[in-house]
């Protein structure tokens, strides 16, 4: 076992594939120091990355977390009783019931919806004598598609859109000449989501976040209670209740992530099509392919770097490393994606192979809730650029490509493309 000081703030940004390709041949359980100075296990392995996504020792709750070993950024109370910081019976209970709006089902009666929407956007980019001309493909289209099908979704008026774009940046790749952009991000939102509320209560409409208000204020208390442990907690588990400050944490939680990962996925799919044009001239001859192909879109190069940080609850085996109770892990989805062991020729991009199995999504209890309506927006993202811009080429130097500066979420600053 070693320790690289400089591996997660340096390289891992750059070039994160490279680093993962040699910790797997090399450590892959490897214990690193993060970028916020505390020491993290950093796991990249397909087998164990798996295995411990299932694993119910490793913990998502931070108070199972070592003093002094785990920092991160600190989230109001409002938004910080979400998804991502809860183990069974809490987290059970909220995903039971959010869940029921992203079924595949009902998920696909957005299908045409969204399709309006992309057909919208690209018919902006149309001139006078037809589709040409150039643009920036995120800022055109792969950003504001998914920020409108999740905002028609919850209910977010229209004027607020591009405000949340701007603080779901400042969160996942803060500028660091500018310290305080995360902080005020944090305290515009927590702003936005009050008021939100406040305006659902007196109008309620036919939207996901009206719904949950209803199912907060009929079942829940009035008071502004917290989720709990213990008997409290097992007691909520057992009915269909919503403290106040989990209501505005899933909508927090719904809103961010329903629009962060999809507008990667969608810019790093479309990357990868161009830098592969017998891939591409595949796909348009046989635009059935595209559910299969948003697999390995995903596979190849997904939204997410990183799982959600772990803290085992006692001492944990991960491979041939026992991890102390309390200390920080992380599990390398993308590392896990490209392990040679479980994907031949993993760092190939092959449209053509079975990439089923990929964890670019999660697994186990943790798996993505809004899987089914990512691979549907990026799928029908796609189907709508290959059929409306049929000679959409990079504009520059691949290398030129800007990437976010993020060791979580990996994704492009810009994608300039010709049409």
């Amino acid at each position: 076992m070693s320790t690289d000081q400089d591996l997660l703030t340096d390289d891992l940004l750059t070039h994160p594939y490279a680093v993962y390709d040699r910790l797997r041949d090399t450590e892959p359980v490897h214990r690193v120091t993060g970028p916020d100075g505390c020491p993290v296990w950093l796991v990249t392995r397909y087998d164990d990355v798996r295995a411990a996504l299932a694993n119910p020792l490793l913990s998502l709750d931070k108070r199972h977390a070592l003093p002094g070993n785990y920092k991160g950024f600190a989230l109001p109370p409002a938004l910080d009783a979400n998804l991502l910081n809860m183990d069974p019976p809490d987290h059970t209970r909220i995903r039971r019931l959010v869940g029921r709006a992203f079924t595949t089902r009902r998920v696909e009666q957005l299908r045409a919806p969204i399709r309006r929407t992309a057909d919208r956007l690209l018919d902006a980019l149309g001139t006078d004598d037809g589709p040409h001309g150039s643009t920036d493909l995120i800022a055109a289209y792969a950003a504001p598609l998914p920020i409108t099908v999740i905002c028609d979704l919850l209910g977010v008026p229209d004027g607020h859109r591009r405000d949340f774009r701007t603080w779901t940046d400042a969160l996942v790749a803060p500028d660091p000449a500018r310290p305080q952009a995360a902080k005020e991000a944090v305290v515009a939102m927590l702003g936005f989501f009050t008021q939100l509320l406040a305006d659902k209560r007196k109008e309620p409409a036919d939207d996901l976040l009206s719904d949950l208000i209803v199912v907060r204020d009929e079942n829940g208390s009035t008071g502004n209670d917290r989720a709990g442990s213990g008997s409290a907690g097992n007691d909520r588990a057992e009915s269909d209740r919503l403290t106040e400050d989990e209501l505005m944490s899933l909508a927090f939680l719904i809103l961010f992530a329903g629009y962060e990962n999809t507008v990667q996925l969608i810019g790093t799919a479309v990357l990868a099509l161009l830098q592969h044009p017998d891939q591409l001239a595949a796909l348009r001859a046989d635009p059935a392919r595209l559910p299969a192909a948003t697999e390995e879109f995903v596979r190849y190069d997904g939204p997410a770097l990183l799982a959600i940080r772990r803290f085992p609850r006692e001492d944990v085996t991960i491979g041939d490393v026992t991890v102390p109770a309390g200390e920080t892990v992380l599990l390398s989805l993308a590392a896990a994606n490209r392990d040679p062991r479980r994907f031949p020729d993993a760092d190939r991009f092959d449209l053509g192979r079975d990439a089923g199995g990929h964890l670019a999504l999660g697994h186990g209890i943790h798996y993505c809730l809004g899987a089914p309506l990512a691979r549907l927006e990026t799928e029908i993202a796609l189907a709508a650029l290959l059929e409306r811009l049929p000679d959409l080429k990079l504009d520059g130097d691949p290398g030129d490509l800007r990437w976010r500066p993020s060791l979580r979420a990996r994704g492009l600053l810009a994608l300039p493309v010709t049409y």
